[in-house]
């Protein structure tokens, strides 16, 4: 069967309140705003960012084969011959084709906020839902006001359902996301200390994630967490919105969604969970207690969207952590392998406690150690030296051997630290890459996490990058 474009130009033009200029192909396949990752048959929106200007890249974009290139018109004066759309804002007319698209699908879409776990309950909500039917997700982490109306641009118009992720960084930056996407089903995985320097209180964030709901659909659904302790003030937040029907997930005996037991293992969970008034039995694949209770909100949301109850278990079970979200990894060293987590995407005080605690069941070699590699914790404002040196407490108490610590804010920790736990401490994690990559040895388990601009990342690349990856089928004893 023969694929629909996703635009036709005229559409998009008209979408976006610009002009054609030139002789632009007639349909679009995709929406791009990134040349490097640009594919042929896709228009290409130059957006003004911080580091760049993307008008810079609209004629290597065109070489690229790209079917437009969208343009302000300032910057259409003095263009080049080429195939455009000329707008008032690029940003805008994104904005503007992402509302178009979301009001031309029939799609049953979620919209996912929450101080942690957004990105991996979208993931594992859009798994979910593609076997039920197709289904539109972010590939990556598009929460902020760019990546929000690009991911609506890119939705096609016969999508059976969405998966949006909607972040922020200070007060009033969800509304306008959440009325773009206009969710079925809002869902809140948490509410925690995260961006408290920026919002000043958690009170502050729990009322700026509760922003979600301005957007939900007459008749939709809040999906909240029971257990937290913001739970009242998000419920109320969502009735004062119109929402009628909450739908709870937790722990607490009157969550509708209920963790009855669970079963925590070193590759995934067994959980024992109430649905709504079914019992469901399912694995989840990936360790963590705090990824099973995620799960809790996707089978939440999955009910609520129509899928069926035991496809959605099933589907748990293929869950797998990837980069950045603790992927695992068997790397090979000189004379055995070493276990490598990547938790490197992010972090606050939260989801690092929460690693420690995957890294402290996780099973090592016979002589091996359990290593973690912590990067800051970024945006904690006056807590941050009191939430850093406080990680010494899982720490201690998970039996960690060694703690490798990079960053200003890092160095409190390390000061907690006893003797025998203080392995490296540099600066930067430039500076502490090469502590990490001679400080490994046969059987250990390494588990790296930091905020993003901690650059923790780079420092997960350079030990793949120095030691290969050990194939599935040699991975037996390898340790």
């Amino acid at each position: 069967m023969t694929q629909q474009p996703l635009w036709t130009t005229e559409a998009l033009a008209r979408a976006m309140g610009g002009r054609i200029l030139g002789k632009p192909a007639a349909t679009i396949s995709d929406i791009s705003i990134d040349t490097r990752t640009l594919n042929a048959g896709e228009a290409y929106v130059a957006i003004k960012g911080l580091a760049h200007d993307g008008h810079a890249f609209a004629g290597a974009a065109l070489e690229k084969g790209a079917s437009v290139a969208v343009i302000s018109e300032d910057w259409a004066q003095a263009a080049p011959p080429g195939a455009y759309i000329a707008v008032a804002d690029p940003l805008k007319a994104l904005e503007r084709a992402g509302i178009v698209a979301r009001a031309r699908t029939a799609a049953k879409i979620v919209g996912i906020t929450g101080s942690v776990g957004k990105t991996s309950t979208k993931e594992t909500l859009a798994r979910v839902l593609a076997r039920e039917g197709r289904t539109h997700a972010p590939p990556k982490s598009f929460n902020n006001h760019i990546g929000v109306p690009l991911t609506l641009a890119r939705m096609p118009a016969g999508a059976e359902f969405g998966v949006f992720e909607i972040g922020m960084n200070h007060a009033g930056e969800i509304t306008p996301l959440t009325r773009m996407v206009r969710p079925d089903v809002a869902v809140i995985t948490a509410i925690e200390a995260v961006h408290i320097e920026n919002l000043g209180s958690i009170e502050a964030i729990a009322d700026a994630k509760a922003e979600i709901f301005v957007g939900v659909e007459h008749g939709g659904v809040a999906v909240l967490p029971r257990d937290n302790r913001f739970y009242e003030r998000l419920a109320k937040a969502a009735r004062a919105a119109g929402i009628e029907t909450i739908v709870s997930f937790g722990e607490h005996e009157e969550a509708d969604v209920r963790l009855m037991r669970i079963v925590l293992a070193a590759e995934c969970s067994t959980v024992f969970a109430r649905v709504m008034g079914t019992d469901v039995t399912y694995k989840f694949g990936a360790p963590g207690k705090h990824l099973a209770m995620n799960s809790l909100a996707v089978l939440a949301a999955a009910k609520l969207v129509g899928c069926d109850l035991a496809l959605t278990a099933l589907t748990l079970g293929e869950t797998r952590a990837v980069a950045g979200r603790g992927e695992k990894s068997l790397r090979r060293l000189p004379s055995g392998a070493f276990t490598l987590l990547d938790e490197s995407y992010n972090a606050n005080p939260v989801s690092v406690r929460a690693a420690i605690s995957v890294l402290a069941g996780a099973p090592k070699g016979p002589q091996g150690r359990r290593i973690v590699v912590l990067g800051d914790m970024l945006e904690l404002g006056n807590e941050a030296e009191r939430l850093h040196a406080e990680l010494a407490e899982p720490i201690d108490k998970g039996s960690i051997d060694l703690v490798f610590c990079s960053g200003p804010m890092m160095r409190h920790l390390w000061d907690r630290l006893p003797p025998h736990r203080r392995a490296g401490y540099a600066p930067t994690a430039a500076e502490l890459e090469p502590l990490v990559v001679r400080g490994l040895k046969p059987g250990d388990v390494v588990m790296v996490k930091g905020s993003r601009g901690s650059r923790m990342a780079p420092l997960v690349e350079t030990l793949k990058a120095t030691y290969e990856a050990v194939p599935a089928e040699d991975q037996q004893g390898a340790a």
